[in-house]
């Protein structure tokens, strides 16, 4: 595929994901004090009980423009394939007031912000992650709690990856935690997975090196961060990635599955011919289906 057809997919791709309006949680509910630690709950559509509990991060390069409103079509097309959902809302980079309205999530336009921040954004994930089995007791008592799945795009993907490794980050992490977290598995789409390929290809326009910082710091905010070198994780893992995806190729993916294998750990990896980065979110597309079949396969 040429560069100009590449992109043209991509465009129409985006606009279909994002024309979607922005649907409504159940409950929403604050696991701390700033106005983006918030987690919003979607309860399975037919009403069972014991649902598993998709727990979905959302992308954007960590970047403030965008927020968990673009994903709330996917959280409500999950919730009509019986899953509970869990929308997780974090502190991005930054502070750009948000383009929300008339019920429509828009795609933020212009100049890049700076993506993320250090360290907020990965205490807001390890605190919501944290937080999740009382909050989701508590505002969707149908859940299943002992049957999580963690999911997120792009950004989210990565922080999916990083939420579910937190037991073999560096001792002396503040985020470490001691044992594996109580999951059933991560699938992540499209993830910024291993941030020496993500660099080398200037994803996002560099927002890995945005995230961490460009100081002396840098190299062991890698080594606390980047999902690449937090192997083996013993967590079952799977990758949903489009083939024509160019916001994130391949090669990103297929560099974190390569890790995990040298590791000792067998990552499955699904990969979409025909598909960009953002069919993987949005209902409309055939690719949305198969990034819930893979959650199924987990969860269930």
């Amino acid at each position: 595929m040429s560069d100009s057809a590449a992109r043209d997919r991509d465009v129409a791709e985006t606009e279909s994901a994002f024309a979607h309006p922005e649907v409504a949680p159940d409950r929403t509910a604050a696991y701390g004090d700033h106005p983006d630690q918030v987690v919003d709950f979607y309860a399975p559509r037919d009403g069972r009980t014991g649902a598993p509990l998709v727990v979905l991060l959302h992308g954007g390069a960590w970047r403030a423009p965008y927020d968990r409103a673009h994903v709330s079509p996917l959280a409500d097309f999950l919730a009509r394939r019986g899953f509970a959902v869990a929308s997780v809302e974090y502190r991005r980079g930054g502070d750009i007031p948000q383009q929300r309205g008339g019920g429509e999530s828009t795609r933020p336009s212009g100049a890049d912000p700076v993506a993320g921040r250090w360290p907020e954004t990965f205490d807001d994930v390890a605190a919501a992650m944290d937080a999740m089995p009382v909050l989701a007791a508590r505002e969707l008592p149908g859940a299943d709690v002992r049957r999580i799945v963690v999911t997120g795009h792009s950004a989210g993907g990565h922080l999916a990856l990083w939420a579910a490794a937190r037991h073999v980050l560096p001792e002396g992490s503040p985020w470490r935690l001691p044992a594996p977290p109580p999951l059933r598995g991560v699938v992540a789409l499209a993830p910024i997975a291993d941030f020496t390929t993500a660099a080398e290809l200037g994803v996002c326009g560099g927002a890995v090196a945005q995230l961490l910082g460009r100081d002396a710091d840098f190299e062991a905010r890698v080594a606390q961060a980047d999902p690449g070198v937090l192997l083996p994780t013993g967590i079952a893992t799977a990758i949903v990635q489009g083939v024509e995806d160019i916001v994130v190729p391949q090669a990103v993916s297929e560099a974190y599955v390569d890790a995990a294998a040298r590791s000792g750990e067998m990552v499955g990896l699904t990969l979409l011919g025909g598909v960009g980065h953002f069919p993987l979110i949005d209902p409309a597309a055939d690719a949305c289906a198969v990034v819930a079949e893979e959650i199924t396969q987990l969860a269930w």
